[in-house]
């Protein structure tokens, strides 16, 4: 007996088009980038660019007048080499972080948990008086707080006043411990984005939680270290790497109370960029100064970021 076996049917021939996704024409994938293409454009122009440009400038002996006006030449890293052999550099450097230790990382920072928390107990009007006296400090413009500013800490101001008026020395805060007030002013003007961000932390936390705590013979002390601040925790890291990468860049408050004096003591990294870039012309190395405070700025954001990480890992 003999049997047959039916033959398989063919292949079916290619048809020339893919019917998954990756298969897709490229011309419907541009079809699709149009609409994107101004803002991909403008990106380039306006914050590509410039980038690729200082990182060009940082490099050379460009400046406004001179020489490196009208003959600009690579010089490698000799702009970063004067810059850690100088000690104006290193002083601007210490007294960046002194500042942004000060007046964000424990001013903003606790003050600002501290008055969400107050505003999350207190009655409606305290906490509309708070509110309002907190914000509108943040939303006044920085030449204007400084100079009100200014009148505080000056010798003949009103920190002295009230500080003579309890038996106290005053002096020229202003003169004599520049840092201390730029860094107190920094702190009551930009206070109220650490509030912000930390009262909309605290309203997601189930109130059954710290009522059980509280049942259990909690103090509001060991509430707050065990309980509260464990379940914000991601959010105090992200307010910790907004406010100390916005601290880091302040200038114009800065300028307008000392301009980094007397001499140089509150010559900060952008202040100090700007007396070489502008005031001495060396735009070489002014932006190589801000390259290196780019630097500082990505140091931080990783520190931050690999806190916010292992948080999520927990």
């Amino acid at each position: 007996m003999t049997s047959t076996v039916a033959p398989t049917a063919a292949a079916p021939a290619p048809s020339g088009k893919s019917t998954g996704r990756s298969g897709k024409p490229r011309a419907a994938k541009l079809v699709r980038m149009l609409p994107l293409s101004p803002a991909i454009g403008l990106m380039l122009v306006f914050l590509a660019g410039p980038i690729l440009y200082c990182l060009y400038a940082a490099f050379t002996n460009m400046a406004l007048t001179g020489t490196g006006a009208a003959n600009v030449q690579f010089v490698g890293l000799d702009n970063f080499r004067k810059a850690f052999s100088s000690g104006a550099f290193t002083n601007a450097i210490w007294l960046t972080l002194v500042f942004t230790l000060i007046s964000a990382i424990i001013g903003q920072n606790t003050l600002g948990l501290g008055l969400a928390l107050l505003m999350r107990r207190s009655t409606k009007v305290v906490r509309n008086f708070v509110g309002t006296a907190v914000i509108g400090a943040w939303v006044l413009p920085e030449v204007v707080a400084a100079y009100l500013l200014s009148a505080f800490f000056n010798d003949d101001g009103t920190l002295n006043v009230m500080l003579r008026a309890v038996g106290l020395p005053g002096q020229d805060w202003l003169y004599g411990a520049p840092i201390i007030a730029v860094s107190l002013a920094n702190i009551w003007r930009g206070t109220a984005f650490s509030m912000l961000v930390y009262s909309a932390a605290l309203s997601e936390i189930p109130k059954e939680i710290e009522e059980s705590a509280e049942m259990d013979g909690a103090s509001g002390g060991r509430r707050l270290l065990f309980v509260t601040v464990p379940m914000i925790s991601r959010a105090i890291m992200t307010n910790l790497m907004l406010i100390t990468l916005q601290t880091l860049s302040v200038f114009g408050l800065i300028f307008a109370m000392t301009r980094g004096g007397p001499g140089t003591k509150s010559q900060t990294l952008p202040l100090y960029m700007y007396e070489q870039a502008f005031s001495f012309s060396q735009i070489g190395y002014g932006t190589a100064i801000a390259l290196v405070m780019l630097a500082i700025g990505a140091i931080f954001s990783l520190i931050y970021l690999r806190g916010l990480n292992s948080e999520a890992a927990a």
